[in-house]
């Protein structure tokens, strides 16, 4: 028996696209299913990439690594441990079937984001199938090769709107060589102002996080240079082997033990305590990302967190039929439908998962 090949499995899925596109039937791109929950639901035919697993090209001096879109999370952090590195946006892993692809697809990152970068940051350059059923390249996959802005950033956050990931290359950073986690009791409203003032000093902060009264800070460098840390913080070392996984893969406590809607909020780092919608909210990101468990109606939320100069997502509910990411104004709407016709003229890759008509 002949043994599938990836290069067999890219050809038929651009196969796919092009049937697809030829009977203007739309697709719903997926892999591991691990974020099937965040966005609108797409009523289309699956488009399955999660049989496009393996590593591409890997580089460990270079700290770049190429991979096919539906590699596991979880195999590509077992292959970065060995030669101690890692993905600077630490994307969270909801279940072991998560994949690279949907990373990039989603854009989510974990506690690391706000001190290492966000995905955005770390893509180097995607190979996709794109709106015409062509096979193509955008980007490099070293960092020396990439100048400027370039088109394999689109793909971020794009939600399999604009193309089907078949490969992806990041840029890596050296693991750390210890960290360490401090601990304190205080308020929302002191844990934001500490956060505010933590910003001044210099410190090697890879994670920050508030949630019932507690502030979380992780360090990561020498041993020596922690010790120093927490000499100068004073505060109290605490054994937390899991914390920041569960925080990463929403395994704590506070994204359990509601069935109110999820909702994560950007903010600027400035912004005060939004308590008046919910007391049910963890702080992330020395506040630039907050989450809120809430049955407030959404424009409330909406509308109040805009008028701090954020956005609001419905990340997760029940409740059926309510818009999940904020109204874009006019210009923005058309830039996205001009971007959307360009890159998917027929329509058919992901049809409304971010919003109706996109």
């Amino acid at each position: 028996m002949t043994a599938i090949t990836n290069n067999d499995i890219s050809e038929s899925l651009q196969q796919q696209v092009k049937e697809a596109i030829a009977s203007s039937s739309p697709l719903f791109i997926h892999g591991g299913k691990s974020k099937a929950f965040y966005g609108n639901t797409v009523d289309a035919a699956p488009l399955d990439i999660s049989q496009h697993t393996g590593v591409v090209n890997y580089e460990p001096t270079e700290l770049c690594i190429t991979v096919r879109a539906g590699t596991k999370l979880i195999e590509i952090e077992k292959l970065l441990a060995k030669h101690q590195q890692v993905l600077p946006f630490e994307p969270p892993m909801y279940t072991n079937d998560a994949t690279i692809g949907g990373a990039i697809a989603t854009g989510i990152s974990g506690p690391r984001r706000a001190y290492t970068g966000s995905v955005r940051d770390a893509i180097l350059g995607v190979q996709i199938i794109n709106g015409d059923g062509d096979i193509v390249n955008f980007g490099g996959q070293v960092m020396k090769n990439v100048a400027g802005y370039d088109l394999s950033r689109l793909m971020v956050r794009s939600q399999g709107t604009l193309g089907v990931i078949l490969n992806v290359s990041l840029r890596l950073l050296p693991r750390p060589a210890n960290e360490l986690t401090l601990s304190f009791e205080t308020s929302a409203e002191k844990a934001l102002n500490y956060f505010q003032e933590l910003r001044t000093q210099q410190l090697p902060i890879t994670a920050t996080a508030w949630h019932n009264d507690r502030v979380y800070l992780r360090l990561s460098a020498s041993q020596a240079t922690l010790d120093a840390c927490q000499e100068k913080l004073q505060i109290e070392k605490r054994t937390t082997d899991s914390l920041w996984e569960d925080i990463r893969d929403h395994k704590h406590s506070f994204f359990n033990n509601s069935d109110k809607p999820l909702w994560r909020l950007s903010l600027p780092l400035a912004s005060e305590n939004l308590s008046t919608i919910d007391d049910q909210q963890f702080i992330e990101w020395s506040g630039a990302q907050r989450w809120l468990s809430s049955n407030t109606p959404s424009n409330i939320i909406q509308s109040l967190v805009a008028k701090h100069g954020g956005h609001a997502t419905l990340f997760k509910s029940k409740t059926p039929n309510l818009a999940v990411f904020s109204t874009l104004d006019s210009g923005l709407l058309k830039i996205h439908k001009q971007l959307k016709t360009k890159m998917d003229p027929q329509s058919i890759f992901n049809p409304n998962r971010i919003y109706q008509g996109l």
